[in-house]
């Protein structure tokens, strides 16, 4: 296919499932920081063993300031429900130290006056920030026009053809995002459907081929038939 005939896919895929899921307005975490910090412990693991950590983490040290003095081998054992805290850990601290020293307290809300561009280069700058991370918090809680690819995302454009089988999910970012709007809403929405149906229909295991309202388009159903 062309890029133009893949621009197309894209943005029929993205219609049908806008009607299968219905358009969401843009939603965030509580704020920045939670959003920032809590997809750093979102890396490899569920939703729920990443809330967990987060909440274990704020209950034992109770403010910002404190989890970047905290011992490393503590702030370890208090988010170890999240996959590699030994990892996540160091990361935090040296996160949270560079923005407090940077900015004088725990807060990322400047971000919003910041270009697209420069928002992202500060942020992927922080240690253990990729685009995932710097994609999630510009789009949820500041409406850029950024599109996160997480492993659903990545998974069923794959599967439909839109990304081909070797792209990886870093290089995805910048290809889907150059066939859609640079319009917030829409990135919401086509990350938040496209998440959704990896979660519920597109499986890695298991994919319900049969109850998803995408077959007609998808070439890995086109080879599975």
């Amino acid at each position: 296919m062309t890029a133009i005939d893949v621009a197309q896919k894209t943005w029929l895929v993205h219609e049908i499932l806008n009607q299968h899921y219905g358009i969401q307005a843009i939603y965030g975490r509580l704020d920045p920081m939670h959003e920032l910090i809590a997809t750093v412990l979102s890396h490899r693991t569920t939703h729920a063993n990443e809330m967990t950590a987060y909440r274990t983490m704020l209950e034992r040290f109770g403010s910002w300031e404190a989890i970047r003095d905290a011992p490393v081998a503590e702030l370890t054992e208090a988010i170890q429900t999240s996959n590699y805290p030994e990892v996540k850990a160091p990361w935090i601290k040296q996160i949270l130290a560079r923005i407090i020293a940077e900015r004088g307290e725990a807060n990322v809300d400047f971000l919003r006056e910041m270009t697209t561009e420069d928002a992202m280069a500060w942020l992927t700058a922080l240690p253990g920030v990729g685009l995932k991370t710097a994609t999630l918090l510009l789009l949820f809680n500041f409406q850029k026009p950024v599109l996160p690819v997480d492993t659903h995302v990545h998974r069923v454009t794959q599967r439909l053809g839109i990304i081909g089988p070797k792209v990886s999910a870093e290089k995805a970012h910048g290809l889907l995002l150059a066939y859609l709007p640079q319009d917030a809403t829409v990135l919401f929405n086509f990350h938040k459907h496209f998440y959704w149906h990896g979660q519920r229909v597109c499986t890695w295991s298991y994919p319900r081929c049969g109850q998803c309202v995408l077959n007609p388009h998808c070439d890995y159903f086109k080879k599975q038939s």
